[in-house]
């Protein structure tokens, strides 16, 4: 398959959406490659820009580093006759199929199982950061910080107070201007996703020294990079004279962006530079003495055990106070192949505590120290030794699983780590008793506000409101889609949701319903459906929030999104990589709901499948509930 711009023929190949499931005439979404400059995909609804792959740089498409696969192969062509990108399949044996879908605003694509089924390969956008200039000009995204959006070294908010409330679309202006000419430098940005790139400028046989002086010399120079990095060789130069917006960082390298500063700004980021590289010096230095000291005192200690082991017994001790560890090794038993990890990771450490220490944290498990009862028992609030503060989930006795049992389920849910999951310290194991020991949340859980007084839901603004939404969805698009276990809760409410002392939200109790029955239900109601169909949605709107700021739009997203993930039939609710689309991408057509069935909240096995066909599509996915 070939997409892009025939310069002799003047033929443009792009992938144009459906109007709907049910009508093939062209829709809302083109994606189509754009020439000039570097070569990019974009993503149209209309005239609009929703989403750019990143400019091509020899060796990946810089907005999708993750696109690498063993059973494809994708190149992008680039030279005067024509510019286009293609891809084949090393496998014969592996279907592929590619899939603008104008109901999600996606670009899709799907394998064909052996066993039957088409399955999600990928799709873009794919998560926040992805939205189309974001971070306005000068701006970058990094979808694992709160903000996502930061101005670039050099450069502040032209907005500071839009952009204290997460609207970055503004941008950023230079703290210092440029003095064009000799008195400006350079400072390097790692791990970016290149700036739009079809209105700069490319020089095929330019070394990079000659780029820098080049820029330079060019009072309108914001930036450059090297045009090609195939190989792990930097070949040519690119060169912007426009502003720098749509980028993003990653965790992972990508390509350096050499950003034009004045002389100043630059030598002030290298002092700073230079300081962090001291205090890291002098960490390092302080760990190594400190390790050698803890080796010291542990071969004393190994020496002073093995001489006590040695010697005749005397009276039994007494039950210290202890809390071992279980080694846990990651290991890729039950998991499927597209999930297995390295052999060589750091094994984890989860701490398995003696009965006797959780009765003294937790006083014995004084009224005082309980702070909540869930489905599965009570919490409380505990004081280790060394002072953490730690939250003990007491399991009912419903269980009838074993201790061996129970520790492997323990085992799996440790490994499961993201920023909107509460953390696993431990457990213990005592006869019948069988606790989880977690990090403790300070803003205790989500009900306590969206259900206590007044006052107390008025803390709640919108803006974090929406926040907790769109964070409770990436937890649990982590557990669908994106952990290596994944999991389905199976009893998501407002009272497994926590807060920490940011307000940032953290889903409890995942993984807890597979040692227990399936029987935990939700009911539901038909007020949102009905207000939905009225056109009186915002009426939801909790009453406290009246009169305060907040987006009606937003609102309105919301509750959609929910009447979808509510539908009767599981094949009809949108994945949960869809619902963080829908949530993050105002401009995004979502579909009509339907009428909530009657089996919301009817459990299903973690191994239920259900198949959803929209827009010519199938999807093979656990369903949500």
């Amino acid at each position: 398959m070939k997409l892009g711009v025939d310069g002799r023929s003047g033929i443009s190949r792009n992938i144009t959406s459906w109007r709907s499931a049910a009508d093939p005439s062209p829709g809302a979404y083109t994606f189509k490659l754009v020439s000039g400059g570097l070569p990019e995909f974009f993503l149209f609804r209309g005239l609009s820009k929703t989403y750019a792959s990143g400019p091509w740089n020899g060796a990946e498409l810089t907005g999708v580093p993750n696109l690498k696969s063993r059973d494809f192969i994708f190149t992008v062509v680039s030279n005067p006759d024509e510019t286009h990108y293609t891809y084949y399949v090393s496998d014969p044996s592996v279907l592929s199929r590619f899939v603008l879908n104008g109901t999600m605003g996606q670009v899709q694509r799907f394998t064909w199982h052996r066993g039957g089924g088409w399955s999600g390969f990928w799709h873009f956008p794919l998560d926040p950061c992805d939205s189309y200039a974001r971070c306005g000009a000068f701006g970058y995204c990094d979808v694992g910080q709160s903000p996502l959006c930061s101005c670039l070294p050099g450069f502040q908010p032209r907005s500071p107070q839009r952009w204290s409330v997460g609207d970055g679309t503004g941008g950023c202006a230079r703290t210092t201007n440029l003095s064009c000419g000799a008195g400006d430098g350079f400072w390097t940005v790692s791990r970016m996703k290149l700036p739009e790139a079809t209105s700069a400028t490319v020089h095929a046989g330019m070394t990079m020294d000659r780029c820098r002086q080049v820029c330079l010399g060019n009072c309108s120079c914001r930036a450059y990079a090297a045009a090609d990095v195939s190989g792990g060789i930097n070949r040519g130069c690119v060169i912007w004279a426009v502003d720098l917006i749509d980028m993003r960082q990653y965790s992972e390298v990508v390509q350096d962006v050499y950003i034009r500063l004045a002389q100043s700004e630059v030598d002030a980021l290298t002092a700073a530079a230079n300081r962090r590289s001291h205090v890291v010096l002098v960490i390092a230095l302080v760990a190594a003495i400190s390790g050698v000291l803890l080796l010291g005192a542990f071969a004393f200690g190994c020496l002073c055990f093995w001489r006590k082991k040695a010697a005749p017994a005397g009276r039994d001790n007494e039950l210290p106070l202890r809390a071992t560890k279980l080694k846990l090794r990651r290991d890729d038993q039950g998991f499927s192949d597209e999930n297995k990890m390295s052999s060589e990771e750091d094994d984890l450490d989860l701490r398995l505590f003696d009965l006797a220490v959780i009765l003294a944290a937790t006083d014995n498990f004084a009224a005082d120290s309980k702070i909540g009862q869930g489905g599965f028992g009570p919490v409380y609030l505990g004081r280790l030794e060394d002072g953490q503060e730690v939250a003990v989930k007491r399991l009912s006795r419903k269980s009838a699983q074993g201790v061996e049992e129970f520790k492997n389920e323990v085992k799996l849910i440790a490994k499961l780590q993201h920023r909107n999951l509460v953390r696993l310290l431990g457990c213990c194991i005592d006869g019948d008793e069988r606790m989880l020991v977690y990090e403790f949340m300070h803003n205790n859980s989500l009900d306590t506000f969206i259900f206590g007084d007044e006052e107390k839901r008025k803390l709640l603004r919108w803006k974090t409101r929406f926040e907790i939404i769109a964070g409770i969805a990436r937890g649990l698009l982590y557990l669908h889609e994106d952990s290596r276990l994944r999991i389905i809760h199976r009893d998501m409410k407002e009272s497994n949701v926590l807060l920490d002392r940011n307000m940032i939200p953290k889903i409890s109790d995942f993984g807890i319903a597979r040692m227990f029955g399936g029987d935990q239900t939700t009911a539901y109601t038909l007020k949102a459906w009905t207000l939905w169909k009225e056109g009186r949605s915002v009426e939801l709107l909790d009453e406290a929030m009246v009169g305060s700021s907040c987006d009606h739009s937003q609102v309105r997203r919301c509750i959609q999104v929910a009447l979808l993930c509510v539908d009767m039939h599981p094949r009809n609710r949108p994945l949960m990589s869809s619902i963080v689309m829908m949530l993050a991408t105002e401009n995004a057509t979502l579909p009509e709901p339907n009428e909530p069935g009657g089996n919301i909240g009817r459990s299903t096995s973690d191994g239920e499948l259900s198949q959803t066909q929209k827009n010519g599509m199938m999807f093979v996915e656990r369903t949500l509930f």
